[in-house]
């Protein structure tokens, strides 16, 4: 009776389970590694909930950072220089011109590669 009562108290209390082979199984394995998804019962909800795993690779993401990071870095010492010279150089304004466009290039590669998914 305790254990019946146990089950009621659940929010997920129904069981699902099903066989598989040995290399259906490492299948499975080899997916939920490539998804970095280190819980079995997540993936396999997850998948058969939604049919499928978004991975975001952060690589891109972080060398948009940098980029944004870099070009955030030039704007302060160009408002810097022209508040302390009361002047702008072309070749900043160009540099500055390069960093934003790298960076627009890298933002449309990710949302490339998320439209894609």
């Amino acid at each position: 009776m305790e254990d019946q009562k146990k089950e009621y108290e659940r929010k997920r209390n129904i069981q699902l389970c099903f066989w598989v082979d040995e290399k259906e199984r490492e299948m499975i394995y080899e997916r939920m590694k490539e998804a970095r998804v280190s819980s079995l019962r997540a993936y396999l909800l997850k998948m058969a909930l939604t049919g499928h795993i978004i991975r975001v690779e952060l690589d891109s993401v972080n060398e948009m950072i940098r980029l944004l990071s870099n070009a955030t870095n030039n704007i302060n010492q160009i408002a810097k220089r022209a508040n302390e010279t009361r002047n702008i150089y072309s070749g900043d304004i160009d540099k500055l011109q390069e960093q934003y466009d790298d960076l627009w290039e890298q933002t449309r590669e990710i949302l490339r590669r998320l439209t894609t998914v």
